[in-house]
């Protein structure tokens, strides 16, 4: 008989934060840096735990050049060959306050695992691989973390993408690092329609981060965030680190191109599973698989920066509401109103 759980799962526009006393006099005074150590690399890692996602409208390298220069992170497409991942190093003289920021990322396949061992070799400075499946609950992909942990052993890596509790477990007891968080969130996603299968994105942070802390791991929020208090709540709910798609899609430091439309500026934006990428990179969907993205028209935002600054903005004053003087102890600080919206139910607020 299928079982059901009747617990209410929660998605960020189902709570939000409770204000709390503070000391703080300014939201300049908010240190947003964080600083971590992980389980399997060993890696000291130092900056603002915000990350470009590796999708080619989004984890480019102009991005990722743009990004550190806030401490950000970018995890690259996989899209990119090894020559234009060397002339890109090569460009930035391969300076570490950029390459100390970005992870290349890799499917699972055989021909994966060669490309990402050549860039590797190329770049021996590069110190993140990103591993990416929409479906992290494979033994395939269990035993693809562990042959890139015994070939790169110091290198951090990122890998999902899963939203329970155990399987975070699994991941990392298998040699991932941080864990990627998210089934079906994100705005050009459609695995929940698609295929039914889908967990609300805060209580998957909720559960897979007290999972992958009670193992010295970490866990990357990805997916949901549409704006800077989304972020906010995807932190407050013990996010190590927090994946953005949207939100930086459509820049000039996004991929693809501007499109002029009824007088107005756009962009393209894709889900990694939609027809669109998939005939891009693929030639075609396969017949065996369906399309689990969409393509959208968004307007043309110019330069990432002024994004960047918002949400940052954004994040400071939602840790100077809670009385947070460091992003670190924002989880600590975070009580979450439950809302409900348009039900007769009553939800009470909880504490993280």
């Amino acid at each position: 008989m299928p079982r059901i759980e009747t617990d209410p799962k929660l998605d960020f526009a189902d709570v939000m934060l409770r204000p709390k006393r503070s000391t703080l006099n300014s939201r300049s005074e908010v240190i947003l840096t964080r600083d971590y150590d992980f389980r399997h690399s060993k890696h000291h890692y130092e900056g603002i735990p915000i990350v470009a996602s590796n999708m080619d409208t989004v984890g480019t390298f102009d991005m990722a050049k743009t990004l550190a220069g806030h401490t950000l992170f970018t995890t690259i497409h996989k899209h990119y060959s090894i020559e234009e991942w060397e002339n890109f190093a090569n460009s930035i003289n391969r300076d570490p306050k950029i390459l100390d920021h970005i992870a290349v990322s890799a499917g699972t396949s055989e021909s994966d695992f060669t490309k990402l061992t050549k860039i590797i070799d190329k770049i021996p400075e590069l110190k993140f691989i990103c591993l990416d499946v929409a479906n992290g609950y494979s033994e395939h992909f269990v035993h693809f973390i562990r042959k890139v942990r015994e070939q790169f052993d110091k290198h951090t890596i990122f890998a999902g993408n899963v939203v329970t509790g155990e399987m975070v477990e699994e991941l990392i007891l298998s040699g991932a690092d941080i864990v990627k968080v998210g089934i079906g969130p994100g705005s050009v996603c459609t695995t929940r329609k698609k295929a039914g299968v889908g967990y609300p994105q805060l209580s998957a942070v909720l559960e897979c981060a007290d999972a992958a802390h009670g193992l010295k791991g970490h866990v990357m929020s990805d997916g949901g965030c549409t704006n800077p208090g989304d972020v906010a709540k995807a932190f407050g709910a013990g996010a190590d680190f927090v994946m953005l798609g949207g939100m930086l899609a459509g820049h000039d430091q996004s991929g693809g191109e501007v499109i002029e439309s009824g007088g107005k500026k756009y962009k393209l934006f894709y889900g990694m599973s939609s027809d669109t990428a998939m005939k891009k990179h693929h030639g075609s969907v396969a017949e065996y698989r369906a399309s689990e993205g969409k393509t959208i028209q968004i307007p043309y935002r110019g330069d990432v920066n002024t994004t960047i600054y918002d949400i940052l903005g954004g994040l400071r004053s939602a840790c100077t509401y809670t009385g947070s003087a460091k992003l670190k102890e924002l989880p600590k600080r975070t009580t979450f109103v439950c809302v409900a919206r348009q039900t007769n139910e009553v939800y009470t607020r909880f504490e993280v």
